[in-house]
Order: C-alpha cells, then structure tokens, then sequence
C-alpha cells in the first residue's frame, strides 16, 4: 500500500485514452478506445500507479487521500505539439503574407530580441503559461539561432517538471548577421546544449536547422554527423511548405534532384526526424519519407493562415507515412490543440478527407507521441505512464453546454468539443502529477 509521506492524489470523473488507433472511421477500432463513465488515476510521484472504474479502485486507496472531483468533465491524456516556435508567441496574429515575405518582416526581426536572456526568460515563461493554459503538456519546440534561448526554454520547462523537446535554430546564411550562425559554432553549440539539457529529467533535444535555405551544405552535413552520434537526440526542420520556398531551394541546391533529397544527402532524415508541413510533396517523396520512418507534422492553422496549401492527409496514409498535428505557433493563429483540430477537419472537408473526433484526438495524444518516439512515457492515462492530464469542460461556454446537453454519444460530444472549444474548455491541467493550470482558480 502506498504511504501518504509520498506525493499522491487521485483524480476521478469521466476519462478517455486511446490505447491504438481508432481508425477513420465513425465507429473506433475494437480495443483502441478506453472510456469509463465514472474513472479514477491514481497518482504517485509523477507516475499513474493505477487506473480504473472508481468503484473498483475505492477499496485499495490509502485513508485520508486527496481525491479530486472531476464530475461532469472530461479527463485525457495531456495534449501533444510536435511542431512550435516559442519565439514566435508575441507574433501570433501578425498581418497574413505569404511564407518567405512573414519570416523577414516579422520572424527574423522578432527572433533578433531573443540575444537578450532577460528577454528570452520572459518570453519562455509567457509561452509555458498559454501552453498549460490550453492543455498542452508537451511540445517538439524551436529555439532561436542563440544559444541562451535554449537555455532559457529548457529551464523554464525544467522548474516546472514538463517532457519537452527542443533545440537551437541552425542557420548560416541568407539571414540577419544577428541571427546567422559561425558554420561549425552552431553546432558546438548545439552540443553543448544536447550535454546540458538531453535526458535531464523530462527533457529532450531536437537539432534544429531552420530550413534548407538558410543552412550551407558544410552546416547541413557537420548537422548529420552530430545525429549519427547521437541517434537517441531528435530533429526538425521544414520541408515543403510554399512554392516560392520550393522554388528557392532549388536553385540553392541545383545538385538534388528535390527539396527532400537535400536533407537525404546530409543523412538527415531518420526515425526521429520531423519535417514541419509537407504540403507540397509528390508520393514518390511520402514513400522515401515513410521508407525512412521519419514524420510530418500537420499545422493547419499555419498552412490557412499563410496560404501555403492543403495538406494531403490520406497520400500521406497511403505511404505509409506518419503524421503528427501541430500548431506551428506564431504562423500558426492558436496554440490550442482543439484549434488545430477544427483546422485539421476544415482541411480535410476541403480535400474529401473527413477527420472524425476519435482520430483527431488520437492524434493529440497517442499518435503525437508514437510519432515523436515518446509514448513510452506519455500519450494515454496508462499504469506506469507519467501522470499528464488535461481535464476538458464540456459545459465552457453557454454554447458549447447548449450543444452538449443535446449530445447523445461521446462521439458527438468530441466533435463538439473539437469544433466548438477553445481556452476556456480545458477546465485544468496536470504535468507530472501536478496541476499547473486551473481554469477557475483565483
């Protein structure tokens, strides 16, 4: 029996986890849906040291436990981004042009601040504050060119015991000289970086070139070689996102025969890599991608937004190629994971592609983490798994309580909460068995 001088607590109330995927169909796979009416996670230390009906688990609690009452919620796995520029949170919403025209006028001016730690603290704090906030517990997260932003992030992420990934903007040229890295420094840095932070805790480090056109081929090339020395250190980039973009890389690399094949070339495509986008791929790529088992994460509020395009959710399915979702904050509009599925299931309406809400939240949880090699650790409300959870409201607002109390399965439930939530749904959120957001707390 677990003593009461340890860190321990149990959440009861409804509960959904996925333990496979669901499929896209209306109704999910056998066996890939856990739901209990009346659930309860018993939480120990950081850890789910068991889960199940309350009624079961009531029995075996030690006298005296905190039990936190979640009637009339909705507890999941803490939601995953796999794709986020914390950088870029005080340019959200800003006037909407086009990929290459945003990064100069807004992107590169913005990230110039982050030289200054004060600043970068500031900021990686604001930005941890607004994930929590929307139920985000962990996130695959881009840096700035300098070294103090990833030191910044990765502590701020530290004090407050999250699973996150990040790491250090890569780029040596086509940039300001206040953002270009020396070629081969970048990289010191970035290992110095991984030796600081990767494994510490609940942190990971992801290398980190911007994208092609901002990288030489000395800077892409010394990159792969710090990932065959490291295959356990993640990566991500962009790949594909809007013409004029495409257009550019191939007249930097006129030796590939692709975008994509400018990252083959320097061995940076792998299991762990995530390619931001991929909008504009042929299925011969999808299959190299896939043969590769690398991944693209979907930002669709990004991909509107910015006017890149539409992405090809069942080519990708057809390759065998995994996905991931993502907000891709600040050209993404909003850092909420429902945001990005009401984007992802507009995309999908415009491409014949319906995204129903057992996918979608499949997605956000489980499937972000197999994606991201992290669901050892997170993406269900499992016995062993960390203790992550974000408690949804499906009463938030009159409408969406208008729209609720007309819904007869959790089916329509989720897919209202899919398209009719925002901030104000998730009612808390819990990371490592503390509760780091509580929407109604004084």
């Amino acid at each position: 029996m677990t003593d009461l001088t340890t860190d321990t607590r149990v959440l009861r109330g409804p509960l959904l986890s996925f333990a496979a995927d669901p499929g896209d169909g209306d109704t999910p796979a056998p066996g890939s849906v856990r739901h209990l009416e009346d659930g309860a996670v018993w939480m120990v230390d950081g850890h789910i040291h068991a889960v199940g009906d309350y009624a079961e688990l009531a029995p075996h609690l030690p006298a005296g436990i905190d039990v936190v009452d979640y009637s009339g919620k909705l507890m999941m796995p803490g939601f995953i981004d796999s794709h986020v520029h914390y950088s870029q949170l005080d340019i959200m919403a800003s006037y909407g042009r086009q990929l290459l025209d945003w990064l100069n006028d807004y992107t590169f001016p913005e990230e110039c601040r982050f030289a200054n730690r004060v600043h970068a603290d500031a900021v990686a704090e604001a930005f941890l504050d607004e994930t929590l906030r929307v139920g985000t517990t962990t996130a695959q997260v881009f840096c700035t060119s300098h070294p103090g932003s990833v030191d910044a992030f990765f502590s701020a992420a530290n004090r407050r015991g999250l699973r996150m990934l990040a790491g250090k903007v890569l780029m040596d040229r086509n940039g300001p000289d206040a953002l270009t890295d020396d070629t081969l420094g970048g990289l010191a840095d970035s290992e110095r970086l991984i030796a600081d932070w990767h494994g510490k805790n609940r942190l990971g480090y992801s290398l980190t070139p911007r994208f092609a056109p901002t990288s030489t081929r000395e800077q892409l090339e010394a990159t792969g070689a710090v990932l065959r020395n490291a295959p356990d250190v993640h990566l991500q980039t962009h790949l594909s996102e809007n013409e004029g973009e495409i257009a550019w890389v191939s007249e930097l690399f006129p030796e590939s025969k692709d975008y994509l094949n400018v990252y083959e070339r320097y061995g940076l495509v792998g299991p762990r890599s995530t390619f931001a986008h991929g909008i504009h791929l042929d299925q011969g790529m999808r299959h190299r991608l896939a043969d590769a088992g690398a991944s693209i994460a979907f930002c669709p509020t990004s991909n509107l937004f910015l006017g890149s395009g539409l992405f090809d959710r069942q080519a990708c399915h057809e390759a065998g190629l995994a996905t991931s979702l993502a907000s891709d904050v600040g050209g993404g509009t909003d850092l909420s994971g429902l945001a990005t599925l009401k984007g992802a299931y507009q995309v999908g309406q415009l491409l014949g592609q319906p995204l129903t809400a057992w996918q979608g939240f499949y997605r956000l949880t489980l499937g972000n983490a197999k994606t991201l090699h992290l669901d050892q650790h997170i993406g269900q409300i499992r016995e062993g798994g960390e203790a992550d959870i974000v408690v949804l409201d499906p009463q938030a607002t009159p409408l969406l309580a208008r729209r609720t109390a007309h819904c007869q399965t959790l089916s329509e439930t989720l897919f209202a909460l899919m398209m009719l939530g925002d901030d104000r749904t998730v009612y808390a959120t819990w990371a490592g068995g503390q509760r780091v957001h509580a929407r109604d707390a004084a």
